[in-house]
C-alpha cells in the first residue's frame, strides 16, 4: 500500500539541477547531430529541478510544471522545432467522487488564454477546491504487462528506458468527504522518441467509501492547428499525436479535441476551435473505493510531432509503437487450415514445416472448438500441439467472442430499450455476465491444458455498454465499459506473459495483443483474382501508414471464401501458380503475413518448390522486409506501384519492391528516398540478382534509377 508522504521535493538527490529552465520560451538548443528517427542514442530522458519547477526532457520533447502556489503544467515543447505546444493553463487531473467534480493541482486567473507569458505566473492563485500538492518522486519505469519472449521480435528493451516522475496530491483541506484520498499522477518520458505517458492512481486511505464516478487524466489547452473565422468541417493536423489502451472497436475512446469557450481571443467566431485535449472515459468508471483501495486509470501517450509530413509522422507513430509494444514485431508465417480433423490438421503442420511456415491456426470453420471442457477434447489437441512443437511449428485456434447472442440473462442490455440485441454488432455478450466470465476462465483453462500458442480472437470487446443490474462483474450502465474493457485487458496481459500470440481484430496492441487486420474488405476476396491482388497491394500501402508490416495481416484465399467460385480461388494451386507467386510475392515483399486459408499450402512438387523458395527469399531478407516502411507509389492496377523498407541499423539499408501489374515489362525512371535507410554521400544498389552499382545521392539523400520491370514484382537493394 503506498503510505503518506512529506513533501519530496528536498530531498530529490536524484533530479539535476539547472542553470536556468526557461521554460515558457523553449531554449534554440543546436541541432541535433542524429535525427532521432536515424539515431535515437543521443536523447536520453532525465527530470531536471531549478527552483520552484519540475521538467521531464530528453532533448527532444520538454513537460515543465510549476510546483508554487500550487502545481501546474506551464509549458510543453518540441525542442528540435523550438515551438511552444501548450497556450493555457489547466489542472493536472479532474475526478468526480460522489458527484462533486474536483480539480487536481492548478493556477487561476490567466488574463489571456491565447498564449502564456512568464510574469503572469507568480499572480495567478491556487483553487482553493483542488486537491493540492503535496510532492513529488521518481521511480523506475515498470513493465504494464509481462512479455515472454518465445519467437523472434526485435530486440528492443522492455519496459521501455525513459524517466518516470510521480507527483502526489493531497485532498483539499477542509474537506471533510475527502479526508485521506490521495492523488497521484504519473508522467513518464522515453528514452529516444518525443513521447509521453500520463495516468492517474486514486488511493483511500480514509475512512469512508466513495464512488469515483468520472475522471479526467489530461487536460491540455494547446495551441490551436490553425484559425479560421468561420465554422470548419475540418480542421488542420493537431500539434501532438495523442492514443491510448483505452481503445475498443478500432477507435479510440477516451481521447477528444474539444472546443474552449474560456479562450475568449481566438479567431473563431463561434469560440469552436479545437484546441482542448481531453483524456477521460466517455462513460465511468464508477468506481466504488472502499478504505483502504486503489485505483490505476487507462493510460495517454502523447507523441509531440516535429513535421508536418505524413510520412515522417507515420514513422514517428510507429516507432512509438515498436517502443510501447515491442511484441508487435512478432511475425510467424501462419497457414490458417480449414480443418480442424485431426489427420488433416497434423496433414497441415507437416505441410507447413515441409515448406517453412511457423505456425498453424485452426481457422473459423474449422470445427475447432476453444470453449471445450471436455478433457478427451483437450488431451486430442494436446497431442496435436505437440506432434507441431516436434515439428518446430506452433499451433493456435480461433474463438468468437463477441457478434453473438448467448441468452437474454447473458447479453448486454441496450439502455434505451432495456433489452438485447442493439450492441455494436447487433447481438453481443456482456463480458461481465456469468457466461462472459466464464467464457474466458474456459478459454484459458483450454490454452493451458492444451498448451496451443496462439489464439485468433475474433469479435473481440469493441466497446459496449451495458444497462443490466444483475450481472455478477458490473453494477449497472455506468461501470459497465469500464469494467469489461478491464476484463479483456486483463485476459490479454495474461496471454502475453505466457508467450501465447494474439490474433485480434482491434487495436490492443496496448493490451497485449500482437496483430491486427492490415485493413480490407472481405467481400472483396470474392473477386476474380486479378482484381484481388491490386487491392491487396492498395490495401498494405494504406494500412502501412500507421501500423509496422508485422502488425496487420493480410488474406488470401487458397479456398474459396465469400463467394466468387473458381475465378476467386487458387486451388487448385498447381493450376494458379501465377496468382499463387503474386500472393507470395505482395505479401512477403512488404513483409506483412496473410491467413493463407485453404485445406493445403502445395498440392504438388512444383507448387512446394514456389512456395519454399519465397519463404526462403524472406527468411533471407526477414530483418529489412519487417523494418520501417517508405510509401512510393500506390497500386492503380495501369502503372508501377511498390513499397521502400528502410533501416539505418541493418546492413541492407533499404529493399524496394517495386510491382508491374501490367502483361509487359515497362521501362520507368523511379527515385528512392534514402535519408530514413541512414545514407548520406553513397548507395550501392543491386536490382534484382543483377551486379552491385553505386550511385551518389542527390542533395535530398536519394537516386533514381532508370529500371525495366518485368510483370510482377522486381527487388531493388540498397547498402
Amino acid at each position: 500500500m503506498l503510505k503518506p508522504r512529506a513533501n519530496l521535493l528536498p530531498a530529490l538527490s536524484t533530479f539535476v539541477a539547472l542553470p536556468a529552465l526557461a521554460c515558457l520560451a523553449p531554449q534554440a538548443l543546436p541541432e541535433p547531430t542524429r535525427d532521432w528517427l536515424l539515431d535515437p542514442a543521443p536523447f536520453v530522458a532525465r527530470v531536471e529541478r531549478h527552483g520552484n519547477e519540475l521538467a521531464l526532457d530528453n532533448g527532444l520533447a520538454r513537460r515543465v510544471w510549476r510546483t508554487t502556489p500550487e502545481l501546474a503544467c506551464v509549458a510543453l515543447d518540441v525542442l528540435t522545432t523550438n515551438t511552444a505546444l501548450l497556450r493555457a493553463l489547466e489542472p493536472e487531473a479532474t475526478l468526480t467522487l460522489d458527484g462533486t467534480s474536483v480539480p487536481v493541482g492548478g493556477l487561476l486567473g490567466q488574463p489571456d488564454r491565447g498564449y502564456l507569458r512568464a510574469e503572469w505566473l507568480d499572480a495567478l492563485t491556487p483553487d482553493p477546491l483542488a486537491f493540492r500538492f503535496v510532492g513529488a518522486e521518481e521511480r523506475p519505469i515498470e513493465a504494464r504487462c509481462a512479455w515472454r519472449r518465445v519467437r523472434p521480435a526485435e530486440s528492443r528493451p522492455w519496459p521501455p528506458t525513459g524517466r518516470h516522475l510521480v507527483l502526489e496530491f493531497a485532498a483539499p483541506a477542509g474537506t471533510e468527504a475527502l479526508r485521506g484520498v490521495r492523488v497521484f499522477v504519473h508522467h513518464e518520458l522515453y528514452d529516444g522518441l518525443p513521447l509521453f505517458a500520463k495516468w492517474l492512481e486514486v488511493v483511500n486511505d480514509g475512512a469512508r467509501t466513495l464512488t469515483l464516478e468520472r475522471y479526467e487524466s489530461e487536460r491540455l489547452a494547446a495551441v490551436e492547428p490553425e484559425s479560421f473565422v468561420e465554422r470548419r468541417e475540418r480542421w488542420g493536423e493537431q500539434p501532438l499525436q495523442a492514443f491510448s489502451d483505452y481503445s475498443m472497436g478500432a477507435r479510440e475512446r477516451s481521447l477528444e479535441w474539444r472546443s474552449d469557450p474560456a479562450f475568449t481571443t481566438q479567431v473563431n467566431y463561434r469560440l469552436e476551435t479545437p484546441c482542448l485535449f481531453v483524456s477521460s472515459p466517455p462513460l465511468g468508471p464508477a468506481e466504488v473505493l472502499g478504505p483502504g483501495a486503489r485505483f490505476e486509470s487507462h493510460r495517454t501517450y502523447e507523441l509531440l510531432r516535429d513535421s508536418g509530413e505524413r510520412e515522417r509522422n507515420g514513422l514517428a507513430l510507429r516507432r512509438a509503437l515498436r517502443v510501447l509494444a515491442p511484441w508487435c514485431t512478432e511475425n510467424p508465417l501462419i497457414f490458417h487450415a480449414r480443418s480442424a480433423a485431426p489427420a488433416d490438421v497434423r496433414a497441415a503442420i507437416d505441410q507447413a514445416a515441409a515448406v517453412g511456415f511457423e505456425l498453424v491456426i485452426l481457422s473459423f470453420g474449422s470445427g475447432f472448438d476453444f470453449e471445450s471442457t471436455d478433457p478427451a477434447y483437450a488431451a486430442e489437441i494436446k497431442g496435436l500441439a505437440d506432434y507441431a512443437h516436434s515439428k518446430g511449428v506452433e499451433l493456435g485456434g480461433y474463438t468468437l467472442l463477441a457478434s453473438r447472442s448467448i441468452s437474454p440473462a447473458d447479453d448486454v442490455i441496450d439502455p434505451a430499450t432495456g433489452e438485447p440485441g442493439h450492441a455494436i454488432f447487433g447481438s453481443s455478450p456482456c463480458l461481465e455476465s456469468r457466461w462472459g466470465q466464464e467464457y474466458f476462465r474456459k478459454i484459458a483453462a483450454f490454452r493451458d491444458a492444451t498448451g496451443l500458442d496462439a489464439i485468433e480472437h475474433d469479435g473481440n470487446y469493441p466497446g459496449d455498454v451495458c444497462a443490466s443490474t444483475t450481472h455478477p462483474g458490473h453494477a449497472g450502465l455506468a461501470d459497465s465499459q469500464w469494467k469489461q474493457w478491464r476484463r479483456i485487458s486483463a485476459f490479454y496481459a495474461d496471454c502475453r506473459a505466457r508467450g501465447t500470440y494474439l490474433n485480434v481484430p482491434d487495436l490492443y496492441f496496448l493490451n497485449g495483443a500482437n496483430k491486427t487486420a492490415m485493413g480490407y474488405r472481405e467481400t472483396n476476396w470474392s473477386l476474380p483474382r486479378a482484381e484481388q491482388l491490386v487491392h491487396a497491394r492498395q490495401n498494405i500501402f494504406d494500412g502501412t501508414w500507421e501500423k509496422t508490416p508485422s502488425m496487420g495481416w493480410m488474406f488470401v484465399p487458397l479456398s474459396e471464401y465469400q463467394g466468387g467460385g473458381a475465378a476467386a480461388t487458387i486451388e487448385p494451386l498447381s493450376a494458379h501458380l501465377d496468382t499463387y507467386e503474386a500472393f507470395l510475392q505482395l505479401n512477403l515483399g512488404a513483409g506483412v503475413q496473410a491467413c493463407w486459408r485453404g485445406p493445403r499450402l502445395f498440392d504438388t512438387e512444383a507448387t512446394r518448390a514456389l512456395v519454399t523458395r519465397w519463404i526462403a527469399w524472406y527468411k533471407a531478407n526477414r530483418a529489412i522486409l519487417e523494418s520501417d516502411v517508405l510509401h512510393l507509389r500506390r497500386a492503380d492496377g495501369r502503372d508501377w506501384d511498390g513499397l521502400l523498407h528502410v533501416n539505418p541499423e541493418l546492413e541492407t539499408k533499404a529493399l524496394a519492391v517495386l510491382f508491374n501489374p501490367l502483361t509487359a515489362p515497362i521501362r520507368r525512371s523511379i527515385r528512392l528516398p534514402l535519408y530514413y535507410a541512414g545514407l548520406v554521400d553513397e548507395a550501392r544498389v543491386r536490382v534484382g540478382e543483377g551486379a552491385e552499382e553505386r550511385h551518389a545521392l542527390d542533395r535530398e539523400y536519394g537516386v533514381t534509377l532508370e529500371l525495366e520491370l518485368a510483370p510482377g514484382m522486381t527487388a531493388v537493394e540498397v547498402r
